[in-house]
C-alpha cells in the first residue's frame, strides 16, 4: 500500500526526501516525485505546487499514475483561530473553500454538484497524525521558535483539531483575515487556520474514495506581519515539524 505523501513546501520535503531508502526520482505532469521507503512504508513523496488548480493536479497524479491509497499533506498556515499561535498546529477534521462563491445559485461556500460545504478528512488518519503532532511538540517545539528569531510563544505551542479553509490568496492583512473569520462565524463555521491548498487536495481524495489527512503549522496570524514571519518560519522551523510529524505518523499506521 502506497502512502503519499504532498509537502507545500521544497524545505519541508527535503528531509524526508533524504530519508528515503532505494529513492528513484520521477518526472510527470511538469512535476519531480521521489518513491522508495521511508519508516517501513513505500511513499511517493511530491510537492503539491501552490494554489488550489496545482495541488489538484498533483493530488489526481499521485492516485491516477501512483497508485497511492493514502494522502497526506504538510504544510504551514496562518492562524484564524483566537486560541491558534504561531508555532501551534492544526490537523484538519475538514476543509472548505473560502473563495467558493457561486451565489445567487447556490449558498456561498457550497461547492456545486457535491450539495456540501465543507469535504472531511478520514477520521482514523487525522487521530494518528493528532498524536503524532502532539508527541512532536512534546519534543521541545518553542525551543525551535526561539531559535528561529521568532515573537517568543505565549504559551507552549498546542494541537487543535478543526476546520481548515483554503483558498487562491495569500491572506495577510488584519483587515482581510477578521473579514473572513467574521463570515465564518456568522455562517457558523469554526474555521482554525487559512492555506491555499488542502481543500482542493480533499475534493480529489474525495472524489476517488481514497483516504486523506492534512496537518499544518502555523507559521503566521495570516495578518499585517504575515509577509514577515512567513519566510522565516519555513527555512527555521517548518522542515523540522513535516520532518518530526510525518517520521512518527508512519510508524503508527
Amino acid at each position: 500500500m502506497t502512502t503519499a505523501i504532498l509537502s507545500a513546501l521544497a524545505e519541508e520535503q527535503q528531509g524526508l526526501i533524504d530519508a528515503l531508502t532505494r529513492g528513484r526520482r520521477t518526472l510527470h505532469a511538469g512535476r519531480t516525485f521521489w518513491s522508495g521507503g521511508l519508516h517501513g512504508r513505500e511513499v511517493v513523496l511530491a510537492l503539491s505546487g501552490i494554489g488550489k488548480v496545482a495541488a489538484a493536479t498533483t493530488a489526481t497524479a499521485l492516485i491516477e499514475r501512483f497508485g497511492a491509497a493514502r494522502v497526506v499533506f504538510t504544510g504551514v498556515a496562518g492562524g484564524l483561530g483566537a486560541d491558534v499561535q504561531v508555532g501551534d498546529v492544526v490537523v484538519a477534521h475538514d476543509f472548505l473553500q473560502h473563495d467558493m462563491d457561486a451565489s445567487p445559485l447556490f449558498p456561498r461556500w457550497e461547492l456545486p454538484g457535491y450539495g456540501r460545504t465543507r469535504l472531511p478528512c478520514d477520521e482514523a488518519l487525522a487521530d494518528r497524525l493528532a498524536d503524532a503532532a502532539g508527541e512532536c511538540l512534546a519534543g521541545g517545539a518553542a525551543a525551535l521558535l526561539d531559535g528561529a528569531g521568532l515573537q517568543p510563544p505565549l504559551r507552549a505551542p498546542r494541537v487543535h483539531r478543526g476546520l481548515i479553509a483554503s483558498g487562491d490568496r495569500f491572506v495577510s492583512t488584519v483587515q482581510e483575515s477578521q473579514s473572513l473569520r467574521d463570515a465564518f462565524t456568522a455562517a457558523g463555521h469554526a474555521v482554525l487556520a487559512v492555506e491555499m491548498e488542502g481543500a482542493a487536495v480533499a475534493q480529489v481524495c474525495s472524489d476517488y474514495g481514497v483516504p486523506f489527512a492534512a496537518v499544518r503549522t502555523v507559521s503566521d496570524r495570516a495578518d499585517d506581519a504575515a509577509h514577515v514571519d512567513f519566510p522565516r518560519f519555513v527555512q527555521a522551523v517548518a522542515s523540522r515539524y513535516a520532518d518530526g510529524i510525518i517520521g512518527r505518523w508512519l510508524q503508527m499506521l
